[in-house]
């Protein structure tokens, strides 16, 4: 045999040797997500977390004042933020922009569709974002499979329906200054909720934003800013707010 035929015969026998690789399982992208203990898998565990984040079809950036979803668009997802913010606008016939939510990471967005098959609004990036595809037809299937996520999706629309009760309290009885103390210990406990200090967070909203969400002027939210900060309540930096008076703040809004 010659030399060249020994080395191909060799070569050929250790290729025949060799064991296929054993296939590596892959861990959904719900497993190791920071937010998985706040977001909708929250109650699974191990097989039940890959099978939900098997449905999830991929993440969509959205840059800052795009649109994930506009109204009038047909229910084919409910999304997961996972990082940034949005917030949902419902556009009157003149035009007219008002702002029914503010929604962070963890939070899911589309809910409002379920009952007619097409979004009742819009959601923009407050900067840019991005948001776990969920698609809702899989999501309901799996939901009937396992209990503990159809009672977490009860929970995050109780929670959803307890919000907007809340706006209507806020718009209907509350003063001005009652709404806004309200809505920052609400950004609070909400930041607290994702590890965040409770006391300290960045706005990523505008104030003309919040006066809109709360049934504010942007005037009168500017001089509630500034007269908190002059009372010692809170400071504000550019953005950043720090709360120093908790417990004064939660006087104020009842």
């Amino acid at each position: 045999m010659s030399a060249t035929a020994a080395i191909q015969s060799n070569t050929a026998l250790r290729s025949r040797s060799k064991l296929p690789a054993k296939p590596q399982r892959l861990a959904s992208p719900c497993s190791t997500c920071f937010l998985q203990g706040v977001c909708l898998p929250c109650t699974l565990e191990g097989n039940e977390i890959d099978r939900f984040g098997n449905l999830v079809t991929g993440k969509r950036r959205v840059a800052r004042g795009s649109a994930l979803f506009q109204v009038g668009d047909e229910l084919q997802y409910v999304y997961a933020v996972c990082s940034g913010a949005f917030k949902t606008v419902i556009v009157s016939s003149h035009g007219d922009e008002t702002i029914t939510g503010f929604h962070l990471a963890g939070d899911l967005m589309g809910l409002e569709a379920i009952s007619g098959g097409r979004h009742g609004c819009q959601a923009i990036a407050l900067e840019d974002s991005e948001a776990c595809a969920i698609p809702f037809a899989a999501l309901s299937s799996l939901a009937l499979a396992l209990p503990q996520l159809q009672q977490q999706m009860f929970r995050m629309l109780s929670s959803e329906i307890t919000r907007d009760q809340g706006l209507i309290v806020r718009l209907g009885s509350m003063t001005a200054e009652q709404r806004l103390a309200a809505f920052l210990l609400s950004l609070s406990s909400r930041y607290q909720r994702l590890g965040f200090a409770a006391d300290r967070f960045v706005l990523r909203m505008t104030r003309e934003e919040i006066g809109s969400y709360l049934g504010l002027t942007l005037e009168t939210v500017s001089r509630l800013f500034s007269r908190f900060q002059q009372e010692g309540l809170l400071v504000v930096r550019h953005r950043e707010v720090t709360l120093d008076d908790i417990e004064r703040l939660r006087r104020i809004a009842g």
